[in-house]
């Protein structure tokens, strides 16, 4: 698997904010290989960096390392970073097994303006769960600011790859929220909105996808008994079966 991906290729110039990125995704690439030879869950954890959004992901940036320790018992977890903002930027780093390897590349991101590309990211999951199999899109954003049949279309495709996209929503945009309901309803994944002024409540939630990552619904079950967020999640997840 390539060590790094970049979904929009714009030009990248001296001093630019894409040659920038170009000097993170070669630290990514430094990072080591993941740690012993069993399988790992994978986990695409894709962040909206544009403007709104520092405060989010520098909360993001300390509490991401809950994913990581909720999905060590069952042998770990792979996690690969997708982030988007500016004018159509949006780039993925390699597969990670370390809290501090993702922390030290989400500290080299800063937000910028742009609009929403979350249906850049939903393919780019695509193409990822066809190569190998991918149990969890995390997905953590404020906003929605495209076509929301083109994203339904993607959310339906990633169902029957059997990915389980956990749509975490900050705030009370409306449009964000149908939007998220409806992927994750397509998708039989699960809708859950958090506000950044409570980061416990994000921590739980990342830390109840890696359980299910790494361990599906019996994961995320035996979580739930202290976890209130493990519980929002399996409600909307049962509210998807017919």
């Amino acid at each position: 698997m390539a060590d790094k991906k970049d979904l929009t290729r714009p030009p990248a110039t001296a001093g630019s904010p894409a040659s920038m990125v170009d000097s993170f995704l070669s630290e990514a690439k430094r990072l080591g290989p993941l740690a012993g030879n069993a399988p790992r869950a994978r986990l695409v954890f894709a962040l909206d960096a544009t403007m709104s959004r520092q405060p989010t992901w520098d909360l993001a940036c300390r509490v991401q390392g809950e994913m990581f320790a909720a999905a060590s018992e069952a042998g770990g977890l792979s996690v690969q970073l997708v982030y988007f903002r500016g004018f159509s930027e949006c780039r993925s780093s390699r597969w990670v097994a370390d809290p501090r390897a993702l922390m030290d590349l989400m500290t080299k991101i800063s937000c910028r303006g742009g609009q929403t590309q979350i249906g850049r990211v939903l393919r780019h999951v695509r193409t990822e769960a066809g190569q190998a199999p991918l149990k969890v899109l995390v997905y953590v954003g404020d906003a929605m600011e495209e076509l929301i049949d083109d994203l339904c279309a993607v959310a339906g495709e990633l169902g029957l790859l059997g990915v389980m996209p956990f749509m975490f929503h900050e705030g009370h945009d409306p449009d964000a929220a149908c939007a998220f309901q409806e992927i994750a309803r397509l998708s039989g994944g699960a809708y859950a909105r958090f506000d950044a002024g409570a980061p416990h409540t994000l921590s739980e939630l990342l830390r109840a996808a890696a359980a299910y990552a790494a361990n599906g619904v019996e994961g995320l079950t035996r979580l739930s008994a202290g976890n209130a967020q493990a519980r929002v999640l399996l409600t909307a997840m049962n509210g998807h079966k017919p």
